[in-house]
């Protein structure tokens, strides 16, 4: 019935509101924050403090890539503590791969400072992350330690708290790394970096760290940073030591200053590595010690001076049930301070029209709110609890149909999308079922299947060690009824060129400028490298973390992919015209409850309304026509 084309928009509203990052999983090789790969990992659980999630950025040593810390338990402590956790790769390495914590200028808009602090505000502002703005913090190992410490410094108003595992001290020169300790003033140079900020240091707080076994970076750096960092909170060390255990010998000793504001840990049975407890494996990530992410999560909940500790109001035992054109919400809800509470119900139709109701609950917490009479259509239905110092308790929502349900029909696949990484692709898209009962979507990649996660309407699909050349990805949306929908996306692998050190020299891909770097990673050992774009003609040739890489050369069109566009082949559709508009075949106009339907292009009009049938087929994915490809 055409009075039914309601549901479908209101289904899309719905789907489109949803959390759109990815909770619970890692987000491999995101461009963002002026980096061009960064891994994020968004956890289901939220922060018990503040409002929302923490963020943490872990900042890697030298030589080792960022793929080494998604086995190094980082998202263990993501989920115990509320912390989305961003790791990216250094865009403006010096040698050996390092963050050039002693090169260039020091300040927010240079280099990769200014990154750091674009990651750091760029994903604070997106709201599908939940990332508290008082909970930021910066932690990393080695040279990333020590350009950790300096980005804390220079920009104290947005990171809350920092993390130094065995980081040379700010200011040192390269040589202070690996050789004599170098003495610094570290409350001084903190100070000096942060100019006009320098006000927030007032609520800052700092881990410092170090494997008791590190050979590499001196220890007298752990020390000296911790000292230093006190000195400038104006903060007094606090007598004896703390034993952390995790068990198994996993242990660190910790010693403490006023107020939480500075702690330092010695870790025990770790080197010169990112100490990430049981079970963590990797380049320079260390199994033997405690999880200083797990130890970093626990100390900035514990000491963050920026929170406001007044609990947020908590919803339970929500029941919404339906009485005829009347939507009714009841439950409980508890505040631990105690605060009076206001509990508010919004009802949002397909047409985003939005009508409120509050009540305020009884003595016990219990509360009843029943919306005004409404159409039939799929309302969106959010309930929060407020106190009265305005913390909001996290929302309820859920999706609610009054009248009857809209007819039968396959899962829509639209915006599909297929990008590479080496030889691994994601397959990107938006789902949308229109009866709600949508049972999955699976990726069937040339060495098998993979399901694909979903959230709201939008799902991934990773698949890995594909073969170099042309591939496709059938991708498939299926419903509880048994209905389907299937669509193939083409894609091209880069399976790089696999040699020795000395094999890619003598090819030219590499010559003896960056020679240390790429044997100090590989020695003689094969390994691949891949042919980058760097502007108009010109390309150099690198692997995976960018830390080997050749001299910027022509472009040899050697590196996988065709260099020229391919002409597209005529592609045909046969749905309901709703279901191709929602896919950008088709638009409509006139009463929106039985609209008239044009394919996109051509203009032509098509039979019927909203679930009229027809085929559009189309060379130019702007340009729709009615029929049949032609033969």
């Amino acid at each position: 019935m055409k009075k039914h084309a309601y549901y479908a928009a209101a289904a899309l509203a719905l789907a489109s509101s949803c959390f759109s990052a990815l909770a619970g999983s890692w987000q491999q090789n995101v461009a963002t924050g002026g980096f061009n790969k960064v891994h994020i990992y968004t956890p289901d659980s939220v922060s018990a403090i503040g409002q929302g999630r923490g963020l943490l950025l872990v900042l890697h040593g030298c030589t080792q890539a960022v793929d080494a810390y998604l086995t190094a338990n980082l998202a263990q402590a993501a989920e115990q503590y509320g912390l989305v956790i961003a790791v990216p790769d250094a865009m403006n390495k010096a040698g050996f791969g390092c963050w050039s914590y002693w090169q260039g200028t020091k300040a927010r808009s240079a280099g990769d400072y200014k990154n750091l602090i674009s990651l750091a505000t760029t994903l604070t502002a997106n709201s599908s992350y939940q990332i508290d703005p008082n909970q930021v913090y910066i932690a990393g190992l080695s040279s990333g330690a020590a350009f950790a410490n300096t980005t804390a410094c220079l920009a104290p108003d947005i990171f809350a708290g920092m993390g130094v595992s065995a980081g040379p001290s700010i200011g040192t020169s390269s040589n202070g790394a690996l050789g004599p300790c170098e003495s610094a003033d570290v409350a001084s140079r903190c100070a000096q970096y942060a100019g006009s900020y320098a006000s927030h240091f007032s609520s800052q707080i700092a881990s410092i760290a170090q494997g008791r076994s590190d050979t590499t970076v001196n220890l007298c750096y752990n020390e000296q940073n911790a000292t230093g960092m006190a000195d400038l909170y104006n903060v007094a060390r606090l007598s004896g030591e703390n034993l952390i255990s995790e068990g198994a010998g996993r242990t660190a000793d910790e010693s403490l200053w006023q107020d939480g504001r500075v702690s330092m840990l010695w870790l025990n049975n770790v080197n010169h590595a990112w100490s990430g407890g049981q079970g963590a494996s990797g380049a320079y990530i260390s199994g033997s010690g405690i999880n200083y992410a797990s130890y970093l999560g626990q100390y900035f909940r514990d000491n963050n001076q920026r929170v406001n500790r007044n609990s947020a109001p908590e919803l339970t035992n929500i029941i919404v049930n339906q009485n005829n054109s009347t939507i009714n919400v009841s439950g409980n809800v508890s505040d631990a301070d105690g605060d009076s509470i206001t509990v508010s119900a919004s009802f949002t139709d397909s047409l985003n029209q939005t009508q409120d109701v509050a009540a305020v609950p009884d003595a016990n917490g219990n509360f009843n709110l029943s919306s005004p009479a409404l159409p039939d259509d799929w309302y969106q239905l959010t309930v929060i609890a407020t106190d009265n110092v305005g913390l909001s308790s996290a929302p309820y929502q859920t999706s609610v149909l009054l009248g009857p349900p809209p007819p039968a029909s396959a899962p829509e696949l639209t915006n599909l999308n297929v990008t590479t990484d080496g030889q691994c692709a994601t397959a990107t898209g938006r789902v949308f079922d229109l009866n709600r009962d949508l049972a999955g979507v699976s990726a069937d990649f040339s060495n098998g299947r993979v399901d694909a996660t979903i959230t709201g309407d939008q799902f991934s699909a990773r698949g890995c060690n594909l073969p170099g050349g042309v591939n496709t990805v059938l991708i498939t949306a299926s419903d509880n009824e048994g209905l389907y929908t299937t669509e193939q996306v083409s894609f091209d692998i880069d399976a790089g060129q696999n040699a020795t050190l000395d094999q890619h020299i003598s090819a030219g891909r590499l010559d003896y400028t960056n020679y240390a770097n790429c044997y100090l990673e590989y020695s003689t050992a094969s390994f691949i490298l891949r042919e980058q774009h760097v502007s108009g003609n010109q390309c150099r040739w690198q692997d995976d973390d960018g830390s080997c890489f050749g001299p910027t050369q022509s472009c040899s069109n050697n590196g996988g992919g065709d260099s020229e566009p391919q002409p597209a082949d005529c592609v045909q559709f046969s749905t309901n015209n709703y279901s191709h508009k929602l896919a950008g075949r088709a638009y409509s106009t006139g009463n929106p409850y039985a609209p008239d339907y044009f394919a996109s292009g051509s203009n032509t009009a098509l039979a019927g309304s909203t679930w009229g049938i027809n085929t559009l087929h189309s060379s130019n994915s702007d340009y729709w026509q009615v029929g049949n490809c032609p033969q």
